[in-house]
């Protein structure tokens, strides 16, 4: 099967189309016939293999896994002995390692039936981002209807996810991005929009029971001026940074700080499981979240889709179709 490899870590270039042997799947696992495959933050780090702890789990010196993607939607080809839930010819969307690839195994508990509504470049877009703002909204933020809910990084993958499912929740949102992306930020649904070229969301002339701080580098103390008496904090990822642990020691802080103030200060990660993902195709079917695409790519194009990704260009999602 063709597939994007890389041998080392480092920019874009290291990736290169190769061909490279059809895995099979395990006892609990799924091989899917891959038909899209979205491109988010987690692919360049494991590419890149920065900050260095990243490496602590794909490989010290070069990668174990050779080959790169991890949103995946296609047609399941094949199933382990102890699979139950899916068998051949199944429309699947989720989470695996390797979806840069003709063929892709997952986890039977990292997938769900695809949205029938949705397109295989539309469901792909959804696994990574959508679990993670559906996990930061619900469990970290505790989300509900009249609350007031600031989504810093509204524009980008988890963050065109976050405002949508705030909305559903019954939240008044306000998302901040910059000016070439308020018109998507508005069409997402949210309450109110701020340019952050314009204007500083938290400057604390405007308090909010949530502020959802998505792969942002604002410092604690800062964000913290913007939340009411009780309210909640919660870092999504994190950029920039050190070499060692990148943006995430303000997750580390912020776990750290939680029990001696008044603030609930939350550190949120990914995890994409079944029940979310059937979580989110309830909301997909109501209408509720609609994935936001903003380009698709060939196999080929790997590489520039990261470069983009990187370079802050895109308005939602990046999708690779095969």
């Amino acid at each position: 099967m063709k597939a994007m490899v890389q041998d080392r870590y480092g920019p874009p270039e290291v990736l290169r189309l190769e061909e490279v042997e059809r895995p099979e799947p395990g006892r609990r696992e799924v091989l899917i016939r891959v038909r899209a495959a979205g491109v988010d933050q987690g692919v360049w780090h494991l590419m890149a293999g920065m900050p260095y702890a990243v490496r602590a789990v794909s490989g010290l010196r070069t990668p174990r896994t050779r080959v790169r993607g991890m949103d995946v939607a296609g047609v399941v080809e094949a199933v382990g002995p102890d699979v139950t839930r899916f068998r051949p010819g199944d429309e699947v969307y989720g989470n695996c390692s390797g979806s840069f690839a003709e063929y892709a195994v997952a986890k039977e508990g990292t997938l769900a039936p695809k949205p029938a509504v949705l397109d295989f470049e539309q469901a792909a877009a959804v696994p990574v981002s959508g679990c993670t703002a559906l996990g930061a909204v619900r469990d970290s933020g505790r989300v509900e209807a009249g609350r007031s809910v600031l989504v810093l990084g509204a524009s980008g993958g988890v963050g065109s996810f976050a405002v949508q499912v705030a909305k559903a929740y019954g939240a008044h949102v306000t998302g901040v991005c910059s000016t070439a992306k308020t018109d998507l930020v508005r069409s997402l649904g949210a309450d109110e929009v701020i340019d952050y070229t314009h204007q500083d969301p938290v400057d604390g002339s405007r308090r909010y029971d949530v502020i959802l701080d998505i792969a942002g580098n604002r410092p604690i103390a800062r964000l913290r001026r913007a939340l009411t008496a009780r309210g909640t904090l919660a870092i999504v990822g994190g950029e920039g940074g050190g070499k060692w642990i990148g943006g995430n020691e303000r997750q580390l802080g912020a776990m750290l700080l939680s029990p001696f103030v008044g603030h609930r200060l939350r550190a949120h990660g990914t995890l994409v499981r079944s029940r979310d993902l059937e979580a989110l195709t309830e909301l997909i079917e109501a209408g509720a979240v609609t994935p936001a695409v903003d380009r698709i790519h060939p196999l080929t194009e790997v590489p520039d889709a990261i470069r983009r990704l990187r370079d802050g260009q895109v308005r939602g999602k990046l999708v690779i179709r095969l």
